[in-house]
């Protein structure tokens, strides 16, 4: 008796997953591309909002306690964070703006304006350095500065200003490490689901042959089902 095996390939057309033919469609709406991912950009907008609350709400602190000649620092400080404030709002209502009007069509700068894209992250670390820097100045001035009650308060300041940067900065890493897990996690999921639809997508067909009778019999690898023909 002799078994030959060849492997046949099926057509494509005919297996087609109605969920995979929704998300091709869906994925060719550039309306929807703002929107994917949307526990991230919903972490990053309250994020930001946090951020432009915090920053806010410091700045105008320390500039209504500006009263004397010796709170210039308070002044410089203040007007620093809350500029701050408002780089991180007109970034948020940038991305509103360009996505109502809807004139960005490449997906790479949709996933940079995006809430939750690429410029986020970047942005709120280069908020969360830029306070730390203030902290290190105020540390810095109140150190080698006579000691004094407003000494002791920009000692204070400095401190937490440094603190606060430094967690922005720090979140900022581990938000970046994570999406990079992530991201390689559903690589990986992708390629094995390819390598699976791509098994799956072939038959083997087995020819016996014996006392001048042929039979063939059809496995096919994906359903683990045998005909006889």
């Amino acid at each position: 008796m002799e078994t030959f095996y060849y492997p046949i390939r099926r057509s494509s057309s005919l297996y087609l997953d109605p969920r995979l033919i929704q998300r091709r469609i869906l994925e060719d709406q550039v309306e929807l591309w703002w929107s994917r991912d949307p526990q991230r950009s919903l972490l990053c907008y309250c994020a930001s909002v946090a951020l432009i609350l915090g920053l806010g709400l410091g700045g105008v602190g320390l500039l209504s306690t500006t009263t004397s000649l010796s709170g210039e620092w308070r002044l410089g400080v203040g007007t620093t964070l809350c500029l701050l404030a408002l780089a991180v709002l007109l970034k948020q209502l940038l991305s509103s703006a360009i996505q109502d009007m809807n004139c960005v069509r490449s997906r790479r700068r949709i996933d940079q304006l995006k809430s939750g894209g690429r410029a986020d992250p970047a942005l709120i670390l280069a908020v969360g350095l830029a306070v730390m820097l203030c902290g290190t100045v105020l540390i810095f001035v109140a150190t080698i500065g006579s000691q004094g009650h407003d000494s002791r308060e920009m000692l204070v300041s400095g401190l937490v200003l440094m603190a606060a940067g430094m967690g922005m900065s720090l979140a900022v890493a581990g938000y970046s490490v994570l999406a990079y897990i992530k991201r390689r996690r559903e690589q990986r999921r992708r390629m094995r689901m390819r390598r699976m639809r791509r098994t799956g997508n072939q038959a083997v067909c087995v020819f016996s042959v014996s006392g001048g009778q042929m039979s063939q019999a059809r496995r096919e690898t994906s359903s683990s089902r045998t005909s006889l023909i």
